[in-house]
C-alpha cells in the first residue's frame, strides 16, 4: 500500500516517520526494524536510525511504502 506522508519542515528522522505512520509502535521498535535491515530508503537498506528522510524520498518496511511530500501549509 502506498501512503503519502505530507512533511512540515526539512526533514522527519527515519524512526520518527515508521512511528508517525503507524507501521512501528514506537520509537523504539522503530530503530529496531532499522537496525535489522528491515526499512529501504529510495531502494537501498538504511540502518541510520535518525537518517534525515525528506521529501520526494521513498520509505518501505513491512510490506508498505511511504511517499514522502512537502506540505503546502
Amino acid at each position: 500500500m502506498n501512503t503519502p506522508f505530507k512533511l512540515k519542515g526539512d526533514y522527519i528522522a527515519l524512526c520518527d516517520l515508521l512511528k508517525t505512520e503507524g507501521i512501528a509502535e514506537s520509537g523504539g521498535q522503530g530503530k529496531a526494524f532499522v537496525a535489522e535491515g528491515l526499512v529501504m530508503v529510495d531502494g537501498e537498506i538504511e540502518l541510520r536510525k535518525t537518517a534525515k528522510i525528506r521529501a520526494g524520498q521513498v520509505v518501505k518496511c513491512m510490506g508498505q511504502t511511504i511517499i514522502v511530500v512537502k506540505s503546502l501549509g
